[in-house]
C-alpha cells in the first residue's frame, strides 16, 4: 500500500511532497493509517485533533492518544475542543453537519494562522460508497453523484483510491494502534446504518461495486465537465448585465433555451437554490415575487431575474457624530467627507451644501423604510419615497441599496440622487455644511 501511496501521490499530487501539510487525526484507523504513510514519506506534516465532546471519557481518550501520538513522532500538534450539542442547538443543524462546520473552520484558522499549503483528511473508498447512496436517497443530482474529491481547494484527500478493507491490512501489518469510536457502532446516525447494513449486503451481491462505482462516477465527472462548460457559455448569453453585487438574466433569453426545464436547475445550482419547480415557476411570476437560497435572492422584476447576494439586502444604520469628520462605509465602497466650508458652491449628485443650523448631529446614514418621505428640490411639496422610486424606475433591488442621510429621521439626502430644499444652504445662510461622497479608501 505504501508503494501505491506514493506512486498516486506522484501522479496526483506531486507537489505535495514539498509542501507544508496539515494532516486531520481523529485517531481512529484511518486517520492512524494516513499518518503513518505520510511518515514513512517524508512528508513535512503536523496534526489537528478536534474534541466535539459527544463521547465524555471516550472524547478526551482520544485527545490525549492523539497527543501521545505527535509527542513520540516529534509532530506539532493542535487540539480544539468544542461544545457540539451547543452548536447543534444554536445553529439546528445535525450532529454531521454541525462537526463538519466546526472542523473545517478549526482547520481554515490554522492554516491562516501558520501557514499551512494543504490539509489532509483521511477519506477513502467506502466513504465515497457511503456518501453516492447517501446523496441518491436526497435527490442531489449529478454533483452529489460523482462522489467525494480528491481535491476541494486546500484540502487533499490521498486515501480515496484505497477501501476500508485495505487499510485495515495495512494497519494489521504495520502493527499500528488506533482508537475505535463507539458512536460507529451505533445506528442512531444515518451513514451507519449504510455502513452495517446496506453495504455488506451490496458487496455481498457485486463484489466488485467499489471498483464499479469508481470507474461509474469517472464517467459522471466527464459528463459534469462537460454540462459545466456549456452551461458557462449558456449563462454568457443569458446575462444581460453583471457587476459584484449582482446578475441579471434576461426572461425572454432564458425562455428561449429547449428545453428550459433542463436548463434552468444547472443555471442557478451553484448559488445554493435547490428547488426545481420553484425555479421554473419564477420565470412567468408577477414583478416582485422573489425566491432566496441560504446566500442569494432571485428577484423577478418585469424582464429579467435578478440575482444578488443576501448580504446585499441587509439593513443599513449608521451614525454620524461631528461636523469634520470622514466616515467610512465599506459595505458600499464610498466615503462621506464633513467640513465647514467659508464659501457657497454648488450641490450636485455626489456634493451637498447644507445649512448647518438646520440639522442635528448626530446625523444617521440608513436604508429607507415604508412611510419614509422627503421635498425633492427642484419640486414643490412633499413626496414619499416610494413614489420617488417608482418615478425613478428603480427595481426592487436598486431601492433596497438606496441610503438617506437623515437628522432626527427627517430625510436630507436621498444619497448621491436627491436632496431635501428644506435643509439646502443659500446666500443667507450663515453657517455652511459641505457634504461630499467620496470612494471608501480616499
Amino acid at each position: 500500500m505504501l508503494s501505491a501511496f506514493n506512486t498516486h501521490i506522484e501522479n496526483n499530487f506531486s507537489g505535495l511532497t514539498n509542501q507544508k501539510i496539515l494532516l486531520a487525526v481523529s485517531g481512529g484507523v484511518d486517520s492512524m493509517v494516513l499518518a503513518d504513510l505520510c511518515l514513512k514519506s517524508n512528508f513535512n506534516i503536523s496534526i489537528a485533533h478536534c474534541n466535539f465532546k459527544l463521547r465524555g471519557d471516550e472524547s478526551d481518550a482520544d485527545e490525549r492518544f492523539v497527543l501521545e501520538y505527535a509527542k513520540n513522532n516529534n509532530l506539532a500538534v493542535y487540539s480544539d475542543h468544542f461544545d457540539t450539542a451547543d452548536y447543534v442547538e444554536r445553529n439546528k443543524l445535525s450532529v454531521q453537519m454541525a462537526a463538519r462546520k466546526l472542523r473545517y473552520d478549526f482547520f481554515d484558522k490554522l492554516r491562516d494562522e501558520y501557514l499551512f499549503d494543504a490539509v489532509l483528511t483521511a477519506h477513502h473508498a467506502d466513504d465515497n460508497l457511503e456518501t453516492f447512496f447517501i446523496n441518491l436517497s436526497r435527490g442531489s443530482g449529478l454533483d452529489g453523484l460523482v462522489g467525494i474529491p480528491n481535491k476541494n481547494k486546500y484540502v487533499i484527500r490521498p486515501l480515496l483510491l484505497f477501501t476500508r478493507a485495505q487499510i485495515l491490512e495495512y494497519a494489521s501489518e504495520n502493527k499500528l494502534k488506533w482508537r475505535e469510536d463507539s458512536s460507529n457502532a451505533s445506528l442512531y446516525y444515518q451513514r451507519n446504518h449504510l455502513r452495517h447494513e446496506l453495504m455488506p449486503a451490496l458487496k455481498t451481491i457485486y463484489p466488485s461495486i467499489i471498483n464499479a462505482l469508481q470507474s461509474t462516477q469517472n464517467y459522471l465527472k466527464s459528463s459534469q465537465d462537460l454540462l459545466n462548460n456549456h452551461i458557462k457559455a449558456v449563462s454568457d448569453e443569458v446575462i444581460e448585465y453583471s457587476n459584484t453585487s449582482e446578475k441579471h438574466y434576461s426572461v425572454s433569453a432564458l425562455k428561449n433555451l429547449n428545453p428550459l426545464r433542463s436548463y434552468i436547475f444547472p443555471l442557478f445550482r451553484c448559488y445554493g437554490f435547490t428547488d426545481f419547480d420553484e425555479l421554473y415557476n419564477l420565470i412567468d411570476a408577477q414583478t416582485g415575487k422573489q425566491i432566496h437560497s441560504k446566500t442569494h435572492s432571485l428577484l423577478k422584476d418585469r424582464s429579467v431575474l435578478i440575482l444578488t447576494k443576501k448580504s446585499l439586502n441587509k439593513k443599513f444604520y449608521q451614525k454620524i457624530e461631528a461636523e469634520n469628520s470622514t466616515v467610512r462605509i465599506y459595505e458600499y465602497g464610498i466615503s462621506l467627507k464633513l467640513e465647514n466650508p467659508s464659501e457657497l458652491g454648488v450641490s450636485n449628485h455626489n456634493t451637498l451644501f447644507l445649512d448647518a443650523d438646520k440639522v442635528q448631529f448626530p446625523l444617521v446614514l440608513r436604508t429607507w423604510k415604508e412611510g419614509d418621505y422627503f421635498y425633492p428640490s427642484g419640486m414643490s411639496g412633499k413626496k414619499k419615497m416610494s413614489k420617488f422610486f417608482k418615478d425613478q424606475k428603480l427595481s426592487i433591488i436598486e431601492k433596497s441599496k438606496v441610503l438617506l442621510l437623515c437628522s432626527n429621521d427627517a430625510v436630507i439626502w436621498v444619497l448621491g440622487m436627491r436632496s431635501d430644499a428644506r435643509f439646502l444652504a443659500d446666500k443667507k445662510t450663515i453657517k455652511l455644511l459641505k457634504i461630499n461622497i467620496l470612494n471608501a479608501f480616499s
